[in-house]
């Protein structure tokens, strides 16, 4: 795999690959080490002659590299160019055209700091960063932040907070009462077309996880707080920006706000100025269509000028 068709192999750091035709926007491939490992990335940069003291760097996650889901990334990337802010999406270990084996999205730390390093050293003017994520990708800049004092932002899209029972909590609040008022639900169901015994087995496992206390972290990490927990803490600590974006069609979005309407340190967390929320009630967990893609990188460019 190259970078946007340009192989990136044994390529020195900051090699120009030169200006996406029609767009006037400059990119250049970025290789730089992380722990004896090449990474390699993609720096978008603003027309020639403007400058920039704050720069974004997107963040990947789940099984997906720098290019993101429906080009959403590279998109996102040029969009904001041309507004004026240098952007920097890459792949970390494991993922993509980078070099190393593949680890969870909890231990990107050294990655992520290895980024704003060669982000810093490829555009000097930078003083401070925005970290954007999207589902793990968002959890793992949140925990991450507040150990970087470059990161001055967050932009935050369905962080994911997975729990078994919060999974199931979030099922039946939203997909099983919407199915319940549904006319189509209802009909499929009287004409014999819904094998209800499977679906009725289905909602009481569901309720029974939703009634059950969390789950211990494990024997095999026994000091290891769960996933809610971490990010909590790692928001908490942190004091920059943030930037807040929830698909309202999409579970992971939707068991975040649940679990933080419902706890009081959450709400702490969410409830100062410095934290903007936004919502895309029918958008899907990727923002798949190009209004939602377009409507989120709005509110990023929106919020980048905001302060």
């Amino acid at each position: 795999m190259g970078i946007e068709g340009v192989e990136t192999r044994h390529m020195e750091p900051g090699t120009d690959i030169g200006a996406d035709a029609g767009a006037g926007d400059t990119e250049r491939a970025l290789a730089f080490d992380c722990g004896g490992e090449h990474l390699y990335g993609v720096l978008s940069l603003p027309p020639a002659g403007g400058s920039a003291s704050r720069g974004v760097l997107v963040v990947v996650g789940g099984p997906q590299y720098r290019a993101g889901s429906h080009r959403q990334f590279t998109l996102l990337a040029r969009d904001l160019a041309r507004d004026g802010v240098p952007v920097l999406r890459f792949d970390y270990r494991g993922m993509g055209d980078s070099e190393g084996a593949i680890r969870p999205f909890d231990d990107v730390g050294d990655d992520l700091r290895a980024a704003i390093d060669a982000f810093m050293e490829a555009v000097p003017g930078l003083r401070e960063v925005v970290l954007w994520g999207l589902c793990d990708a968002a959890s793992a800049i949140g925990m991450y932040a507040a150990r970087d004092p470059r990161v001055t932002g967050l932009v935050l899209l369905n962080p994911w907070v997975r729990t078994e029972d919060g999974l199931a909590r979030a099922t039946l609040r939203h997909y099983y009462r919407a199915r319940l008022r549904d006319p189509a639900f209802w009909k499929q169901l009287l004409r014999g077309g819904l094998d209800w015994r499977r679906s009725l087995a289905s909602f009481m496992a569901l309720l029974r996880k939703a009634r059950s206390a969390p789950a211990s972290a494990g024997a095999s990490a026994p000091t290891k707080a769960a996933l809610p927990e971490r990010m909590r803490a790692g928001l908490q600590d942190f004091r920059g920006r943030v930037l807040l974006v929830i698909s309202g069609a999409d579970l992971t979005g939707r068991e975040f706000c649940d679990l933080a309407d419902a706890d009081r340190a959450w709400r702490g967390i969410l409830a100062p100025p410095r934290v903007t929320r936004r919502q895309i009630d029918d958008a899907d967990h990727t923002f798949s269509r190009r209004a939602w893609r377009d409507q989120v990188a709005r509110w990023t460019a929106e919020w980048l000028r905001s302060w």
